[in-house]
């Protein structure tokens, strides 16, 4: 794991906890990974937070064994900006990739590594904050912005923070297969597979962003009535403006127009009814103002790219799901 002055404690250490925690899964105890971070210069790093990570290599001592290297991975964080100006940095992502049997990248460590040349011709996901600059200043680069991480090959690439477990979990499943990755997340409090993708988010980040004191009354509105007969009839007339004037003052605040915002708002609702009730398909479809399941079957599939069900299932968990009784972190 590479890390630089600046980059997010959480980049590092959360990915690299995931793979850790495979030991305990291990039928000798052994560690399935041997783990190593590496800077500049071995010693203390300080990450974005003010903690300081510890680096056991330098760059040198990485290319001094050819072989030493199976997954590079690069964290990200608020020290990334100077981190893609770092000629050694650079240098040494640049000379280690091709000796890695595969790369991946947390949060904005996906712009360090396409500033390297390491992204030109792939898919690649980063923070949605971020993804704007990457479309734009490495235009080589197809840049997923909906994607929690991104496979192209030997390239892994993920969202902000969080998501680096996620990629993390995926690079176990692909190691060690289903059922330790399976034991990982369990033990982990964390799902085994995270439905859909950054746009998880999307409606909260939308109303976030509106500044006419009308859409942002209208954003609450929907957010928190999504059962209520949301048309742009309604919404304008709440707000005191013509149905004309309300949708392009909606669309010119938040980039989409009322009826894909309401959509939206509706699937996140349903979301946490799927995840957080037993409540049938059909009774939250009508919670959520979808109507029918089939209306909300086919929002999730356009959203989500699942449907309801698939979706509520995903975060089942089996009755028979134990998790191991052993001394463990945490």
């Amino acid at each position: 794991m590479v890390a630089y002055p600046g980059a997010h404690n959480l980049d590092v250490v959360g990915p690299l906890e995931i793979l850790a925690t495979t030991a305990y899964f291990a039928s000798d105890g052994e560690a399935h990974y041997d783990i190593a971070i590496v800077a500049a210069e071995a010693g203390p790093v300080a990450a974005s937070s003010g903690l300081t990570i510890t680096a056991s290599l330098s760059f040198e001592d990485v290319l001094s064994d050819p072989d030493n290297i199976d997954t590079l991975m690069i964290a990200g964080g608020h020290g990334s900006s100077n981190a893609l100006k770092d000629p050694a940095l650079l240098s040494f992502l640049r000379a280690a990739a091709p000796r890695a049997r595969r790369i991946a990248s947390i949060c904005t460590g996906a712009l360090v590594l396409a500033e390297a040349g390491l992204l030109n011709g792939k898919r690649a996901s980063t923070h949605w904050f971020w993804c704007p600059k990457m479309e734009t200043d490495y235009p080589g680069v197809q840049v997923d912005r909906d994607a929690i991480y991104v496979r192209d090959g030997d390239i892994w690439t993920s969202a902000g923070v969080t998501s680096g477990m996620d990629l993390a979990l995926a690079l176990v499943e692909d190691d060690l297969g289903h059922d330790v990755a399976l034991q990982v997340a369990r033990f982990s409090v964390m799902y085994m597979m995270r439905p859909g993708g950054q746009s998880q988010f999307s409606a909260h980040l939308v109303a976030q962003r509106a500044e006419d004191p009308a859409i942002n009354a209208s954003l609450a509105f929907i957010l928190a009535n999504p059962a209520d007969p949301l048309t742009v009839t309604a919404l304008a007339a709440r707000s005191g403006l013509s149905e004309r004037t309300f949708a392009r003052r909606f669309k010119d605040e938040t980039g989409v127009t009322p009826a894909a915002y309401v959509e939206t708002a509706r699937v996140q609702a349903a979301r946490v009814a799927l995840e957080t009730t037993s409540r049938g398909i059909e009774q939250i479809a009508i919670g959520t103002g979808f109507q029918t399941a089939e209306r909300m079957r086919r929002a999730f599939q356009r959203q989500l790219g699942v449907s309801a069900s698939e979706y509520r299932d995903r975060f089942r968990k089996p009755s028979d799901a134990q998790a191991p009784i052993r001394d463990g972190p945490g």
